[in-house]
């Protein structure tokens, strides 16, 4: 494993992380969801040894944090840790002097690729485009693991699909993985392998996205065939304005269930009805 997190917990006056046991496995992307305040950057702080964890264990590449390990390690924070000042040719030059494993070569093919000019200030460039050089410059450290908090929050569609093709090709090696954490549950479902998904600092799940897909399917029910539904197999119930929406295992599907599926499952509908739904008393 990567990354392997053991009854992690950090308590807050009005918020706790709780008794968070997950892994990220090599070769893997691991997408974290979850609601604004849910616990993600949290648990990326503890993971990172920039937040203070109550109890339980992290380990990265098998030991406990230390400084050493920074080398292995990139990070992708929502607020940029570039200094924007610099051009390409400054943070090349800055970058091979910190990294020991720094690739100029990979860093430059990146750059051309997207077609941004090397003697700009970054400031300059467009947000996709300062988006697009921070990944460049993780990667480029050829690092072990990739932890990234909402890396393409803001890009347009094109610029989205080309950094998720980044990615997929930072994991090809089967050694490297990734923790992508994310609102845009759409980008997952294109490239993700796992699903972690945390709600109120509770783990949900932990499970492959073939796996998910496979287990959970959301029905829209009237108030008629919602009386008439068999409650036992109601995972998590929303009841909105004309319709309810439940969310069942595939495994009680049947035939007759067939008219009251609309669309097509997604992380988003599985998620919001973990988060606003309710339980459904029989």
């Amino acid at each position: 494993m990567n990354i392997e997190i053991t009854n992690l917990n950090k308590k807050f006056t009005d918020f706790a992380l709780q008794d968070i046991s997950i892994n990220i496995p090599k070769g893997k992307i691991v997408g974290l969801i979850g609601e604004n305040g849910a616990g993600k950057t949290t648990l990326i702080k503890c993971i990172l040894n920039v937040m203070h964890k109550d109890s339980g264990n992290v380990k990265l590449f098998d030991q406990e944090y230390q400084d050493s390990l920074k080398e292995d390690i990139g990070i992708i924070f929502d607020d940029s840790f570039i200094n924007e000042s610099f051009n390409i040719m400054d943070l090349n030059l800055i970058m091979k002097n910190i990294f020991k494993k720094w690739d100029s070569r990979l860093f430059f093919k990146y750059i051309k690729s997207f077609k941004i000019p090397k003697n700009k200030e970054i400031r300059k460039l467009s947000t996709g485009m300062k988006k697009k050089v921070e990944i460049a410059a993780a990667i480029s450290r050829h690092p072990k693991v990739l932890i990234l908090d909402e890396p393409t929050s803001g890009l347009d569609p094109v610029m989205r699909s080309e950094i998720l093709d980044m990615f997929s090709e930072f994991v090809e090696n089967e050694e490297c993985s990734i923790l992508l954490s994310t609102h845009i549950t759409s980008d997952l479902e294109h490239i993700a392998d796992e699903i972690i998904f945390i709600s109120n600092g509770k783990l949900i799940f932990d499970a492959p996205l073939n796996e998910i897909k496979e287990s959970f399917i959301v029905l829209e029910l009237t108030e008629e065939e919602y009386q008439n539904f068999n409650k036992e197999e109601i995972i998590r119930l929303k009841k909105n304005r004309l319709d309810y929406q439940v969310l069942i295992n595939k495994k009680h599907m049947k035939e007759e269930y067939q008219a009251y599926i609309h669309n097509l499952t997604t992380l988003d509908d599985i998620m919001l009805l973990y988060i606003r739904g309710t339980s459904c008393a029989v």
